[in-house]
């Protein structure tokens, strides 16, 4: 199974970066298992050097030494601490707060543990380990869904992306063909913003939503359409998941129920005894999400989203989606 090119880069700098002396090439392909899996010396090679250029770019200052002085020829790598470590740095609240937030961002597993795996096999070769610098790259992202990782690599080589997505309501997933401009977390769940090409527009993407077989492939090729200069993500992505929006949405709600709508809820006024009235900010995707909560919601206004919530409905039952104005749950 191919391991992903972020896993196998963080484990080369965090070795790089842990080593008290020069780690040779050697050393580093029998502790990195991307490097380990190999077929031949060729393929290394130039996985290593591709590995390099990336960690490089990243802004890391990898030295190459002998660790003895009688040795002329350069044989082993380093990345020293004090050399890769920002000078100091005035930050505003605000600032501060943002820089924690993205720092504390990574937390997903299998590329801590696959960096930690290398270190390890390191150590036990000989190599002195010093993990005091490696807080300034310890990975900690909250990312369960398996498309992350492709996703994230596309984005970073700027390179269009196709997947396998089914949309909300849809009973059939579509292939689709995405050149992203970013991703951003809502709410707990991950999102992806980019340009459709078979629908020629931009698009939002639920990272839950696209499929796992077959993975999500990146494309050997330039993006085509422009990206916008200021194109705001996390407000794109709010607007997709039914928040953000300029107008308000009315519904119905069964007492004791439906506890997220109240939190995010502008008002709440109760009805009688078995119904609460909310009014909650009206965006794209509010439909999906009143749907999920099925006979608990009742849409009392405005009629498209009562109309999209019912569409929603009977999609999700195998029913045919038109249908006239009803009171049937979520309607």
């Amino acid at each position: 199974m191919a391991i992903p090119k972020q896993e196998r880069l963080v484990s080369l700098v965090m070795c790089l970066l842990a080593a008290r002396r020069y780690v040779t090439k050697e050393e580093l392909r029998t502790s990195i298992e991307s490097y380990r899996l190999c077929t031949s010396d060729e393929a290394f090679d130039r996985m290593f050097e591709r590995d390099k250029d990336d960690v490089r770019e990243l802004g890391f200052t990898i030295e190459t030494g002998a660790n003895d002085p009688l040795v002329e020829s350069a044989d082993g790598y380093r990345i020293r601490p004090e050399h890769n470590t920002l000078p100091p740095v005035d930050l505003d609240p605000e600032e501060a707060a943002a820089l924690a937030l993205a720092a504390g961002a990574w937390q997903q597993s299998s590329l801590s543990g696959a960096a930690t795996g290398a270190l390890y096999k390191l150590k036990a070769a000989g190599v002195e380990i010093d993990t005091a610098p490696l807080t300034s790259v310890e990975p900690r992202v909250a990312a369960r869904e398996s498309a992350f990782g492709p996703l994230l690599e596309a984005l970073r080589t700027r390179r269009p992306v196709q997947f396998s997505y089914r949309a909300s309501g849809a009973a059939e997933p579509r292939v689709r063909i995405v050149e992203p401009w970013g991703m951003s977390c809502w709410r707990g769940r991950w999102y992806l913003v980019g340009w459709a090409r078979d629908r020629e527009e931009q698009r939002v993407f639920r990272l839950e939503r696209v499929l796992d077989k077959p993975k999500p492939r990146i494309l050997r090729e330039q993006l085509r359409a422009p990206v916008p200069e200021n194109v705001d993500i996390r407000a794109q992505v709010a607007r997709f998941a039914g928040e953000g929006g300029e107008g308000s949405a009315r519904i119905r709600l069964r007492s004791g129920a439906g506890f997220p709508l109240r939190a995010r809820a502008t008002a709440v006024k109760p009805v009688d005894e078995a119904w609460d009235e909310l009014e909650l900010p009206y965006g794209h995707g509010l439909h999906n999400w009143l749907a999920e909560f099925g006979a608990e919601v009742v849409v009392v206004d405005p009629p498209e989203l009562r109309a999209a919530v019912i569409r929603q409905l009977r999609a999700a039952a195998g029913l045919p989606v038109a249908f006239g104005a009803g009171s049937e749950g979520a309607a």
